[in-house]
């Protein structure tokens, strides 16, 4: 359990990180603002990705999986919506942030399962 809330604060660190990357693009009030957009993502990303990926899987088989990045995007503005504090100012804004955030927790993944062996 304490390695979830971990997990979450890294991941509100991270989203906060892209705030300053992209500072038009995707703007958060607070670091609570954050933490709940990290936990709103991953509820998206466990419960509602799979369905839409399973939903345009032949799009996905087309382009070689290029257009699940297209839906990573199209999830992180959805949470925007949802989130009080957290604004995504357009898609490809919410695109190049999903695509950051994908790829540092690819990497919190990977080092997680390194330490954890």
């Amino acid at each position: 359990m304490l390695g979830f809330f971990i997990r979450l604060v890294i991941n509100a660190a991270i989203l906060i990180l892209i705030s300053f990357v992209l500072p038009s693009g995707v703007i958060f009030d607070n670091f609570y603002s954050a933490l709940v957009a990290a936990l709103v993502l991953g509820i998206l990303n466990a419960l509602i990705k799979p369905i839409i990926v399973i939903l345009t899987l032949p799009i996905n088989i087309l382009t070689l999986g290029i257009f699940t990045l297209f839906i990573n995007g199209a999830l992180f503005w959805l949470a925007s919506t949802f989130i009080k504090g957290f604004n995504v100012s357009g898609f490809w804004a919410a695109f190049w942030a999903a695509l950051i955030y994908s790829i540092f927790s690819a990497l919190m993944s990977w080092m997680d399962n390194k330490v954890t062996k």
